[in-house]
């Protein structure tokens, strides 16, 4: 990597930090208590913006999916990640994205409690493998793929309940 793509991304540390920064001053003004600074680190792969580890007090984002929407990314991921690491610390084991956790989304950090990104993901996607149910195609992830072929596991849809099968490319349809 070249100092001049790391310029870029280092200010996007700084911004991250700084968002975390104001986020958690809003959480501990409505809480009344102070919250330690999760650990943050930009190793997260995948389709995933990001994720936060409870008991670790750590948020995981992905570098380049914060690269590729910079803005929108520190506006609602990072205050997003946060909400999980005050909700765990304030309340206990919950739900991910209940009652608790849009509570700190929508009346502390002032966001709409989106439970996922609508980033463009074709850059940290991988291979996919198309599986088709009674009601619409389906793209696994390799490492699912995999796991239906070699461990029989079976994924169902969440609309209809059928199971997924994989459209073999080989297959001609006449």
């Amino acid at each position: 990597m070249t100092s001049i793509e790391q310029i870029p991304f280092r200010h996007l540390k700084m911004q991250v930090q700084r968002k975390l920064n104001q986020s958690l001053l809003l959480a501990e003004a409505y809480f009344k208590r102070k919250f330690a600074m999760p650990e943050v680190n930009y190793e997260l792969r995948g389709i995933k913006a990001g994720v936060a580890y409870l008991q670790k007090n750590e948020i995981k984002f992905n570098r380049t999916l914060l690269l590729e929407n910079s803005d929108e990314f520190i506006r609602q991921v990072v205050p997003h990640e946060l909400a999980h690491l005050i909700v765990y610390q304030m309340f206990g084991r919950v739900k991910p994205h209940g009652k608790e956790w849009q509570l700190v989304m929508n009346e502390i950090f002032k966001l709409s409690a989106d439970t996922c990104h609508q980033f463009d993901i074709k850059n940290v996607q991988g291979e996919t493998f198309e599986y088709r149910c009674a009601c619409q195609t389906h793209f696994l992830s390799t490492r699912r793929h995999n796991r239906i072929v070699r461990e029989k596991i079976e994924y169902l849809c969440r609309k209809c309940k059928g199971k997924l099968v994989f459209v073999d490319e080989t297959k001609s349809f006449l």
